[in-house]
């Protein structure tokens, strides 16, 4: 079980990176279902080594609050709590939406470890099967 917490009326998780044997933890990622992918901030994680090279696919991504481009990179894991996916694909970009965030966990991960979010008891877990 995740822990939820709500900040400002946003739902927030802390997540686990892993890339390239190096490791790092992000308290405050929000946790968005409407977003379509997993974004983390460039300037959060250039600390594990996770910057721009010259063969990283770049694309432009759309949601509410505007348009910028992100950058591609696949990690070797990326967890909340025990939610855990390997190989996983993430967009880095500046995530400047006006209030402060390590990122945004996207339906693509949420979807892949089959996450069932309790709003009424602020938890994460795995769906039961």
């Amino acid at each position: 079980m995740i822990r939820i917490q709500v900040r400002d009326g946003l739902p927030y998780v802390t997540v686990t990176l892993h890339y390239r044997g190096q490791q790092m933890d992000l308290a405050n990622v929000l946790l968005d279902t409407g977003s379509a992918g997993t974004l983390f901030a460039a300037d959060q994680v250039l600390a594990v080594g996770l910057q721009y090279e010259a063969n990283d696919l770049v694309q432009r991504i759309r949601g509410v609050g505007g348009a910028e481009f992100v950058f591609l990179k696949r990690l070797d894991h990326l967890s909340v709590g025990e939610l855990q996916v390997s190989d996983f694909d993430i967009e880095i970009g500046a995530v400047d939406y006006g209030f402060a965030i390590d990122g945004i966990i996207g339906t693509d991960f949420l979807l892949q470890v089959g996450a069932l979010i309790d709003l009424s008891r602020l938890e994460i877990h795995r769906a039961s099967q």
